[in-house]
């Protein structure tokens, strides 16, 4: 919580910086701070004269009190009050016929991947629907999610503006009628940030580097393909989205690039926990967590072993997408890849 003592000896220029909201705070109470910039907050408090003080009705203990509080509001509002999460960490619960799960505690850290996988009704949804809400035994599966090794506040379970958790599903489309430009925008005026052109176009190459055809700030968003959608939410998310935990429920059919799409989301320091059927996907993982009858029933590491089939699965892959890049091209297929021509294939 910020406390006004401590931005009493900051200059103003400094704080509107950092705080670029507490202009609005000025205007609304009718003062130009305009010509005051490289004044401390405190002199420009003690600049008035007590004429001027009476005249506009300044309340100056009044004022120092509001500001402080406006600027709090915002910062909550905003999301950027919050304690950054490093880790989180799964506490066994129960699974949907009242068995204890056969593990203990699950830590999972920042910038780590974590796969989910199970047959279909498993319960990888349920996991998910879990560490979003930050569960504290009031789920059917009586897990406990810890933030940083704690219990969740309340704040940060049930806010609606400042959510810990960013969901990705593989079904995505927009309804809005604005163009991507537009949309990128809104996000970044709503988290304040200073260089929003360099931001929006950062967000636009890392969309066009996992989308399989490129498109352009004009563009519509209504008429981006489905794998076009999900580049953008997911370069959107890595890089504007203060949610520090990405939950994804299965992206091997979305029409993207994963692995890049993975390693964007890994550089920007999310917590990412994805739901597959994908042994690729799978694989890439840090650990993965099998689920049955609804509940944790393995955790497994990625060995060296299974690294190294990652990458035989990895060449399958290329081929795959030289393939289908070569169908969209209207070109006819060869048998020339060296995976043909070793045997793997």
């Amino acid at each position: 919580m910020i406390k006004i003592k401590e931005l009493e000896g900051e200059k103003i220029k400094l704080i509107e910086k950092q705080y670029p909201f507490v202009l609005s705070f000025f205007e609304n109470n009718k003062l130009d701070v305009t010509q005051y910039k490289d004044y401390t907050l405190l002199q420009y408090f003690n600049h008035f004269t007590e004429e001027e003080l009476v005249e506009w009705a300044i309340d100056i203990p009044k004022m120092k009190i509001d500001l402080e509080a406006y600027i709090n509001q915002m910062l909550q509002f905003l999301g950027l009050d919050k304690e950054k999460v490093t880790s989180i960490t799964i506490i066994a619960g129960k699974d949907k016929y009242g068995n204890k799960e056969s593990f203990h505690k699950l830590t999972v850290n920042k910038s780590e991947i974590i796969s989910i996988v199970g047959p279909t009704g498993a319960g990888k949804s349920r996991l998910l629907a879990d560490i979003e809400w930050a569960a504290n035994k009031d789920t059917p599966t009586e897990r406990i999610i810890l933030i940083n090794g704690e219990p969740a506040n309340k704040d940060m379970r049930f806010s609606t503006s400042n959510k810990l958790v960013a969901q990705l599903s593989q079904n995505m489309n927009f309804v809005m009628d604005l163009t991507v430009n537009e949309f990128l925008e809104l996000h970044a005026k709503s988290r304040m940030v200073d260089n929003e052109e360099e931001i929006i176009k950062k967000i636009l190459d890392a969309a066009n580097e996992l989308a399989g055809e490129k498109f352009k700030l004009e563009t519509p968003i209504t008429a981006l393909s489905g794998g076009q959608s999900r580049a953008l939410m997911i370069a959107d998310t890595a890089i504007l989205s203060t949610s520090p935990i990405v939950l994804i429920d299965e992206i091997e059919n979305a029409g993207i690039d994963r692995k890049k799409a993975l390693k964007l989301l890994v550089n920007e320091e999310k917590i990412v926990l994805m739901a597959t059927h994908d042994p690729s996907l799978a694989l890439m993982a840090n650990k993965r967590i099998v689920i049955r009858n609804g509940g944790i029933y393995k955790i497994i590491e990625t060995d060296e072993e299974e690294k190294c089939l990652l990458k035989s699965l990895e060449k399958v892959d290329m081929l795959i997408n030289e393939m289908r890049s070569s169908l969209r091209e209207g070109e006819k297929l060869k048998k020339n890849n060296e995976l043909f021509t070793s045997g793997i294939l």
